[in-house]
This record gives C-alpha cells, structure tokens and sequence, in this order.
C-alpha cells in the first residue's frame, strides 16, 4: 500500500461517527460473524487463505481436512513435493500454482523462520501466494494483529455502497486506504467479517436486497441501479 495515497473519503470527525453507528447495527445483525475458512492455528489460516484465492471458502473447507492432516506443520510440507501437495488440493482452482506456493512457503518458513508463521505484514508478503490481503486475514484473524483492512469483492462493493469509499471498489489499496481511515484499529478484522456476511445475505452484487435491509436509511447506495 502506497504510504499516503488520496483519500476519495471525508474523514471528518462526522463521517467517522456515521461509519461507526453503521458498523455498530452490523454488529447487532450479525454479532456471530467471524472467518469462514476453517482453521486452527496460524499455519492452518495461512494455508487455507492461499488456497482461498479465486476460490469459495466452502471448497476449500472441503479440501484443508486431508491436507492439514497429511501437512500439521510447515516442516512435514517442506519435507513433501509439489505434486504430493497438488494431489491434495486438486479440486481446487489454479492447483498447479498454489502447490508450488505452498511448498515454496513452507520451506521459506522453514529456513527463515523456524517454522512459525510471522507476525508481522512485511515478513508475511514475503512468502510465495502472499500478498497484503492475506496476511491481512492472518495477522487479524490468528494473532489479534490489525495493521490493515482486508479488502475482498464483497467489502469493496458494500464501502462503496455505503459511502465508506468513492474510489472504484476493484482499487483494493484505495478502499483498504479510505475505511481504515473511519474505523479505529481494533475494528478492522472483525468489522470485515461483518461486512462480509451482510453481503452474502442482503447487500449481493447482483439484486441487492434494499428494501428488506436494516441499513436502508442510513446507506446512500451509491453505484447501485435497479
């Protein structure tokens, strides 16, 4: 992320208690939201996070089982080959490459890090099939880290819908840049999984369902058409 790119937000103290009244009725809709990829340790999330790529977080709940069990650590992956991993997760899309990732990660974790995932943004994009979003997910989600806002299709359209962003909800960096500056850091992980869940439900990418949302007064709907 560019250190100080161009807001397309109004931060004022204003906008920032607009935001946060928003996040707290996401908070009542959906006080149980959480990750939804299946993990437990931080090796585990890191894992499924790469796999998550262009990927349902369903199937790759269905495929991490097999290959937690053969993989419990970073050691037993490097010690393994690309195609022993492929084997395992090849139901899942681009296979090939993230095979290669995961093998190349578990040993970069093996060789600099003594086989513990690290705990810090710039050790994490340094792994292969890790960039900024994924060690977004791991830092928040396994350590309680937030440094940053992870920013998925389903955030980039509701920030730009709820008027949290002006910036074209493709532009990931911009949207990330534009929420963390009207949510405080202790906000960011759990208000993206929030954000998440009410666009699976309500707030979807095609047919949004405006009318029956709890949100429908406060929300602009900026860029959405019926």
């Amino acid at each position: 992320m560019p250190k100080h790119p161009k807001l397309t937000t109004d931060a004022t103290p204003a906008a920032k208690r607009r935001a946060r009244r928003i996040d707290d009725r996401l908070i009542e809709l959906y006080p149980d939201a959480h990750c939804r990829l299946d993990h437990d340790n931080a090796w585990q999330l890191l894992v499924a996070t790469i796999l998550s790529a262009q990927c349902t977080d369903e199937l790759v709940n269905k495929v991490t089982p097999d290959l937690f069990k053969a993989y419990p650590h970073p050691r037993k992956m490097a010690a393994s080959s690309v195609a022993e991993i492929t084997k395992l997760i090849r139901r899942v899309g681009l296979f090939n490459s993230k095979a290669k990732n995961l093998y190349a990660t578990a040993n970069l974790l093996m060789d600099k890090h003594a086989g513990e995932v690290p705990q810090t943004l710039e050790e994490l994009i340094e792994l292969p099939g890790v960039a900024r979003k994924t060690a977004n997910v791991v830092l928040g989600n396994a350590f309680g880290i937030n440094v940053g806002m992870v920013v998925d299709t389903h955030i980039g359209r509701l920030a730009h819908r709820l008027g949290f962003s002006a910036a074209d909800p493709k532009n990931a960096v911009q949207v990330e840049r534009d929420l963390m500056a009207l949510f405080p850091a202790d906000r960011y992980t759990d208000l993206a999984h929030r954000l998440i869940f009410h666009g699976r439900a309500l707030c979807t990418a095609r047919n949004p369902k405006c009318p029956d949302c709890p949100l429908k007064r406060s929300c602009p709907k900026q860029g959405v058409t019926f």
